[in-house]
């Protein structure tokens, strides 16, 4: 049974956030012009069903965890990164940042959702920088539906979106931003996943045996989107044989990210450290060099247009790949003699899952221009993956640019 409760959503006057702009809202923001605005800044009206229908739900639930009393005020809408709804709010003077999966929940939302508040259980004393978390409803009766936890806010910014004027103007920021990334990452590889309760997270053995057979398998499961022609994104069969010709003999399982690149870091806004690694839906216990693979994959390369829009792979002065793996290096003692295989295999399985959406928008399940973007990042990837195979180098050794 859903929670009742009196308290009330109170209205705020909209203000900036490095999370994105305020949103005001009260309990009875059912007005066109509501719906209009949130439609702008969440990109869906579902920030706004759920502001309307379930905060009051979750405000109840957090006093019955002690997590404050009275109103919920100043909530926001978090815009950007994947359709999970997030929202920032106030309450007894704490701020809170507030995570469930989509609207319309798949399968496997309620579960990502709890296996991510997992592992930020786990890193909290770590040296890994994340969100801290402070509570998970596992009760989906709370909210009809859906499961749901809270965290701190970060304190930073998504430089996918936004470059403030301090790094905007200076490339020696922006080129230890990259770096900064390659720390957190490399620390990320390093933590001992079993002695934080994290050995049966994933299923390391054969995790590189089945990553070829698992993304080819997931490619032709496209076919069954109505007038989907096929995935014209390059020659996949040769990049399929390469990896599987070429894939290391050996690895040493650890936490993976699974979806490591610029837009799931958020960075200081006083300089280049990485603030927080988030996003954690497609974390596993794998092989931790793929995670590096896939910043490279996505990372800029010079007289090439980026794979995806991103304000910092367009602002110039970054650190080079080879400075990338340089950097990552002296933080592990992984081998990273095969890291071009890691690339390749990154950017095979990111173009896949990307075309992913432009077989649904063919079908009418996604929108065009979306899923024409993200097919447009596919094909730039297996371009990446050829010339990789090729032997050419992951950027010239010009150093800061």
């Amino acid at each position: 049974m859903r929670c009742q409760s009196k308290v009330t959503l109170r209205r705020s006057q909209p203000r900036s956030s490095r999370f994105g702009r305020r949103i005001c809202w009260t309990s009875n923001s059912h007005s066109l012009w509501a719906k209009a605005i949130a439609g702008r800044e969440c990109g869906n009206f579902a920030c706004v069903d759920l502001l309307n229908r379930d905060m009051v739900a979750v405000a109840a639930w957090m006093s019955q965890q002690r997590l404050g009393e009275g109103p919920i005020d100043n909530v926001a809408a978090i815009v950007g990164g994947t359709q999970n709804i997030m929202l920032r709010f106030t309450r007894s003077g704490r701020e809170y940042v507030f995570r469930r999966g989509p609207q319309h929940l798949r399968p496997v939302s309620n579960s990502v959702i709890v296996r991510e508040t997992r592992v930020l259980r786990a890193l909290a004393d770590t040296d890994v920088p994340h969100p801290r978390f402070i509570a998970v409803c596992e009760d989906t009766s709370v909210l009809g539906d859906a499961v749901f936890y809270l965290m701190d806010p970060v304190m930073g910014f998504n430089a996918g979106s936004e470059l403030p004027a301090l790094h905007a103007a200076d490339a020696d920021i922006r080129h230890d931003m990259g770096l900064s990334m390659a720390d957190a990452v490399a620390r990320l590889g390093a933590v001992d996943h079993a002695s934080l309760g994290l050995a049966d997270f994933g299923k390391p053995d054969g995790f590189l045996d089945r990553q070829v057979p698992r993304w080819l398998a997931e490619l032709e499961s496209y076919a069954k989107f109505e007038n989907y022609a096929g995935p014209d994104i390059g020659d996949v069969d040769a990049v399929a044989a390469w990896l599987s010709e070429h894939q290391p003999s050996t690895f040493s399982p650890g936490i993976m990210h699974g979806d490591y690149h610029a837009a799931n870091v958020m960075f200081a806004p006083t300089g280049p450290q990485v603030a927080a690694i988030v996003d954690w839906e497609m974390c596993t216990i794998g092989d931790p060099l793929l995670d590096l693979g896939w910043m490279l994959a996505t990372w800029y390369r010079p007289g090439d247009s980026p794979v995806l829009p991103n304000e910092l792979m367009t602002a110039g002065g970054l650190a080079t790949p080879d400075e990338l793996v340089a950097r990552y290096a002296h933080n592990t003692t992984r081998d990273l003699s095969d890291i071009d295989w890691y690339t390749v295999l990154a950017c095979f399985k990111l173009g896949i899952i990307l075309e992913g959406t432009h077989a649904r928008a063919a079908a009418g399940l996604a929108p065009k221009e979306i899923g024409d973007v993200l097919h447009t990042a596919t094909v730039r990837l297996f371009e990446r993956a050829i010339a990789t195979m090729d032997g050419a180098p992951l950027a010239p050794l010009e150093g800061k640019q």
